[in-house]
């Protein structure tokens, strides 16, 4: 009974993965997977670290805004989700050799760093929303307050079940080929239901928040209002990157996990795109940095000092080695 259970989970986990295995041929897809996966998942976590860092180091001076600590944490999320991308990278290419505990503990740190990043964006919006309409009501203080630690309360108690619903499971085909993943079928269905759920909640959540402010927000009034316009203009372009990139891996869990797709065929391209789908969700990470060097002035002007910087520290390295080198040619000529 404990096999079968077993088997069945291998055959439906990690995503679904390598749902049908032993009925469809699925080699090259699990070859796509361990070459394509794991190298879109080293640029990932090269440019996330380095961008979120810079995007802590020079929004964090700014800790008394409510907007900039707001996207320090969002940061702070996306370093956290940044951190298991190289165990499921590893997975992919060798299958899971890191043992059940720190499968359990991957499974929990990942899963709160992806909720936390949809509860902390819906956290900006609403802000957005305050700051526009209600900006003098004394509820701005006690927001303020909430959330500091709310989107993290709400992302952990949504991880729970990820800690204690991960294992190590084996390959039906292959007992030496080991998977972290959900050790339940109906483990499968209820996260794959509940990131779909919060996914649908932040979708017109934030999608009134930001149709609400475009429709009254006219940019040409203030100075103010530009500003707020240019702030709004960054949280839009981040809000789009991330429903650009998790909506397809929403959909393709939720067309997973109705479990129709019989024909070996449609199976194989089902798993093709889902696999790109989870690159190009999990490439999320990394682009908020780069969202912010395109849109938000303080983050130009602190990139741009680092920058002019470093360029002058080699300028005058350049210069140090120049003098240097005449020198030497100098005494070795009088020496001559």
């Amino acid at each position: 009974m404990e096999n079968s259970s077993s088997e069945e989970t291998a055959n439906t986990s990690y995503d679904y993965y390598y749902f049908d295995y032993e009925v469809c041929d699925k080699t090259n897809l699990a070859r796509f997977e361990s070459i394509a996966v794991p190298l879109v998942f080293s640029f990932v976590v090269l440019f996330s670290l380095v961008g979120n860092i810079l995007v802590l180091v020079f929004l964090s001076r700014s800790w008394h805004s409510q907007m900039y600590w707001l996207l320090c944490n969002l940061a702070i999320s996306d370093l956290i989700f940044t951190a298991g991308l190289p165990f499921w990278s590893c997975q992919f290419i060798w299958s899971w050799t890191f043992g059940d505990v720190m499968c359990k503990g991957v499974s929990f740190v990942f899963s709160v760093g992806f909720y936390s990043s949809i509860v902390i964006l819906m956290m900006i919006s609403f802000w957005h929303f305050l700051c526009f309409f209600y900006v003098s009501i004394p509820l701005l203080p006690k927001y303020r307050e909430a959330s500091t630690f709310l989107p993290w309360v709400i992302s952990i108690a949504l991880a729970v079940p990820a800690l204690f619903q991960s294992s190590v499971v084996s390959h039906p085909d292959d007992p030496n080929t080991l998977y972290c993943v959900y050790n339940s079928s109906e483990a499968i269905l209820a996260a794959t239901y509940q990131q779909n759920s919060l996914f649908v909640v932040a979708f017109l959540l934030i999608g009134f928040c930001n149709l609400i402010i475009f429709k009254k927000l006219n940019p040409r009034e203030t100075f103010d209002d530009v500003r707020k316009y240019r702030s709004l203009r960054l949280i839009a372009c981040i809000v789009m990157v991330f429903f650009i990139g998790w909506a397809p891996y929403n959909i393709m869990i939720f067309l997973k996990s109705l479990g129709y797709f019989i024909n070996c065929d449609m199976s194989v391209n089902l798993d093709y795109a889902f696999c790109v789908g989870i690159m190009l969700a999990y490439s999320h990470c990394c682009l908020n940095p780069v969202l912010y060097a395109f849109n938000d002035v303080k983050f130009q002007y602190n990139l741009r000092k680092i920058l002019q910087f470093s360029s002058n520290r080699r300028s005058h390295q350049q210069c140090s080695r120049s003098g240097s080198s005449g020198v030497n040619t100098l005494q070795q000529n009088s020496t001559d």
